[in-house]
């Protein structure tokens, strides 16, 4: 298997995590974590880590037909270190929200869910209905599986435990759904599913499940414990959310690992209020423009934007997406990809146009430009400072700022027309690296001189382009090559 590659980024040798890493080594490592020195970002065996991708509709483990390991391959191969993974509890049917081949809609017979099948017939979308007191071994055995090709990988799993019933259709397929189990539990509406109190004896199955899951977990160091989808729809309770979260702390307490908890917060932005201590990572939904990140850096941990979609099937608008989320501080970025499916586990699906996203091959290459180029500071040291931005911004457009005081800036501009940008400089000699977002080719580099506001005029670009500026005092200057 191959090692870890030695790659120099920011402003020494690091080590960076490209590709398989031996199992024995990494059953040793401590799981993801917030870093020490700056928790908008993780520490991942041992490096500082941003996480970016381009994955796929959550169905990796739960769908019997979807081949994980091709896909975690292509993830690998791409530059791609996230995914999310949904539990099993939640399934969609074909055709839901318009997506075509979706791999949350398992065809008959082919829900991979944590709990066995009984010996009566009659679950909604084909074979026996489940017995809640009763968990898969084919299931965990699937799981495990997962997790340990995943973490060779160098991917980390997003491990969502629950999600809402959006509508009927969805709950009509839930195994907790008391027509779909011989448990006699689940005779209520999808709206009552999640709660402390009308959840129609489901509650108790919650809470084993959630034990179960962050057991089975616990040995893994790729993993993140989500405790639901877009838990403000469908009836989430933030009590409910908050007893889910204790039961992951309660639980991993006697085990030898403590993981992350992330927690998914609203579509857009929304200022956090009375967060949860035991949650480390803050989702956001179609995150743009970035101030789900502004909103809330007060917090000191992880914002991310790990679902995108409903701006059509173009790379640009996700792209931008990107890059103006992470520029603005966030850690954590999962674009929604469906040429991801069942046959097309190597990303190559080509969607009708009325899927409600995009994602394909070109994009996760755009997205892998975008990590190339972040990860080639010391990300760790810098924050979000776009004062050092003092004109030249063209009228519609907009420019954001990642600054190392002194040392470097990483600087994001969108606009239709040429800019000439005006920026803050202190004393000394500074290289300016002009990067296109879509090739990753070095378009333009110059020396400039400190010591108050400069003019760096950009070369023609499409309509965003990167700004590296790095301070030459540095004995080990940031080195911009072509990312391709």
């Amino acid at each position: 298997m191959k090692a870890r590659s030695l790659i120099t980024i920011g402003f020494g040798a690091v080590l960076y995590v490209t590709g398989l890493t031996c199992m024995s080594e990494v059953q040793s490592e401590i799981p993801i974590r917030l870093h020490p020195e700056n928790p908008h970002y993780f520490m991942w065996r041992g490096q500082p880590t941003i996480l970016i991708t381009s994955a796929e509709h959550y169905g990796t483990l739960l769908n019997l037909d979807f081949d994980y390991r091709t896909y975690l391959d292509t993830l690998a191969d791409q530059g791609m270190n996230l995914t999310r993974v949904f539990s099993g509890a939640y399934c969609e049917p074909q055709g839901a929200f318009n997506i075509t081949r979706n791999t949350l809609a398992p065809l008959e017979g082919r829900l991979m869910a944590p709990w066995k099948r009984s010996d009566t017939p009659g679950y909604a979308n084909g074979g026996n209905k489940f017995d809640l007191d009763t968990w898969d071994p084919a299931y965990f055995e699937r799981l495990r599986d997962l997790m340990e090709y995943a973490q060779e990988k160098g991917v980390v799993i997003e491990f969502t435990f629950f999600c809402p019933m959006y509508r009927d259709m969805q709950w009509d397929l839930s195994p907790m759904n008391a027509a779909n189990n011989i448990n006699g539990v689940g005779g209520i509406g999808r709206n009552d599913v999640y709660t402390l109190d009308r959840n129609g004896g489901l509650l108790a199955y919650q809470e084993a499940l959630t034990r179960k899951l962050t057991e089975v977990l616990n040995p893994y160091d790729n993993v993140m414990l989500e405790i639901a989808n877009e838990p403000y729809f469908g009836g989430l309770t933030m009590e409910w959310q908050h007893r889910i979260a204790d039961l992951m702390i309660e639980t991993e307490k006697a085990l030898p690992n403590k993981h992350l908890i992330t927690q998914n917060i609203a579509n857009k932005k929304a200022l956090i209020e009375k967060p949860h201590p035991g949650v480390s990572v803050f989702n956001f939904h179609y995150a743009t423009p970035p101030d789900a990140v502004g909103m809330n850096y007060h917090l000191n941990k992880v914002i991310g934007d790990n679902e995108t979609g409903f701006r059509g099937n173009a790379d640009e608008p996700y792209r931008k997406e990107a890059w103006d989320f992470i520029m603005a501080g966030g850690g954590l970025f999962n674009h929604l990809d469906y040429s991801f499916a069942v046959g097309f586990e190597d990303g190559t699906f080509e969607y009708p146009s009325t899927q409600p996203g995009g994602g394909n091959t070109e994009f996760r290459r755009q997205m892998r430009i975008l990590g190339d180029f972040i990860r080639r500071f010391d990300f760790v040291q810098m924050h979000p400072d776009n004062s050092v931005i003092r004109g030249g911004v063209p009228e519609g457009g907009t420019a954001r700022a990642l600054v190392q005081p002194g040392k470097a800036m990483a600087i994001y501009v969108v606009s239709e027309v040429p800019a000439e940008l005006e920026i803050q400089l202190s004393k000394g000699e500074w290289t300016a690296t002009w990067t296109d977002t879509l090739s990753g080719d070095v378009l333009k580099q110059e020396t400039v001189s400190g010591g108050g506001v400069r003019m760096l005029s950009a070369p023609p670009f499409k309509s965003d382009i990167a700004l590296g500026l790095i301070h030459g005092s540095d004995e080990r200057p940031l080195q911009f090559q072509n990312l391709q």
